[in-house]
């Protein structure tokens, strides 16, 4: 590991002081919900790069929009379905007495982003309000320990999908975090629910496999030997993908600037995925700033970057094998 950063005590977007997340899920159904809370309000940031995201209050992230602080964000399955959690949020923390004052009421504001996991499970079985409400219990009720695995908006999420399922495998959600000596630190969590393959140290460790056995076909080079012009049963179904995660600091930065931690954080994403991005993705990573401390922007994006490919990979060795898909760990133990 580089001497200059360290990872954190938890080595997990909790060390991150004054932030909480918990999960909720449906086993069965593998799908859920991830919450992550910032009762003290966070300015916050957004970049998509995926060409199918399914988002809810992303307007509040422009730096050209009146409000400057957040209180939550939210990540779940269920595609479009899944975005009624955010509604189970903002009740939660309404009930809480936190929000944006209004003097009749106060107002929570709640980003959120979906991945598509309707075709593992049951697809009539969607997160929402009820669930998100657990997922807020959860949180609280968690303190220092996070999940990673088929947990929260990783319960469904799989990879290696480019020939529509066939070969494809489990993955789920992981975090990580760095920390300078200083004591700035920048975390991250990652849903994976990619089109294409995991790699780490320049090779491939989960994605679709080859029908033949558990050898990795390459989703790259499967990619560039596809006819774009034929429609097949090997032609790969728009938005059914999407890798949505938060990244998280304890520096001081405005909107504008957490949304360039964010675009540099998708740089993590681009060394972990590939392909990665596609019009068959909606990748997403939002930012979130807590505001207790000076910091370089770029220093926290090259953190951030790092923060969310090690997420990535941590996602995808903590998952287990689920829905008819093998797993990083059930190949790992076959072998």
């Amino acid at each position: 590991m580089n001497k200059a950063y360290t990872t954190g005590k938890t080595d997990t977007i909790l060390d991150i002081p004054g932030l909480k997340v918990g999960h909720a899920q449906n086993m069965e159904a593998l799908t859920g919900v991830t919450v992550l809370l910032a009762p003290n309000g966070a300015v916050a940031g957004v970049d998509i790069r995926g060409g199918g995201s399914g988002t809810r209050e992303i307007n509040l992230l422009d730096p050209s929009t009146t409000t400057d602080q957040i209180h939550a964000i939210v990540l779940s399955g269920g595609s479009a379905f899944g975005l009624d959690a955010a509604g189970g949020v903002m009740a939660w923390l309404e009930e809480q007495g936190i929000g944006f004052d209004t003097e009749v009421a106060k107002v929570p504001l709640v980003p959120q982003a979906v991945l598509f996991d309707l075709n593992l499970g049951n697809s009539k079985i969607r997160p929402d309000q009820a669930m998100a409400r657990k997922a807020c219990e959860n949180a609280v009720m968690d303190g220092n320990r996070l999940a990673q695995g088929n947990y929260g908006a990783g319960c469904g999420a799989s990879i290696g999908k480019l020939r529509q399922g066939l070969g494809a495998m489990k993955s789920g959600i992981g975090s990580a975090s760095l920390m300078l000596e200083n004591g700035f630190t920048v975390g991250a969590i990652v849903a994976v629910n990619a089109l294409g393959d995991v790699y780490e140290d320049n090779q491939i460790i989960a994605g679709m496999l080859d029908t033949a056995g558990p050898v990795f076909t390459d989703s790259s080079r499967y990619l560039l030997t596809m006819d774009s012009l034929s429609f097949t049963a090997d032609t790969p179904v728009t938005g059914t993908n999407t890798t949505i995660g938060i990244i998280a600091t304890n520096g001081i930065f405005t909107k504008a600037r957490c949304n360039k931690i964010s675009s540099m954080g998708h740089n993590g994403m681009a060394r972990a995925i590939r392909p990665v991005h596609t019009t068959m993705d909606g990748d997403l990573l939002f930012t979130l700033a807590t505001g207790e401390m000076d910091a370089l922007v770029d220093v926290a994006g090259e953190m951030a970057a790092i923060a969310v490919e090690r997420s990535i990979i941590k996602a995808i060795k903590a998952a287990a094998p689920a829905g008819g898909l093998p797993s990083w760990q059930s190949i790992q133990q076959s072998a």
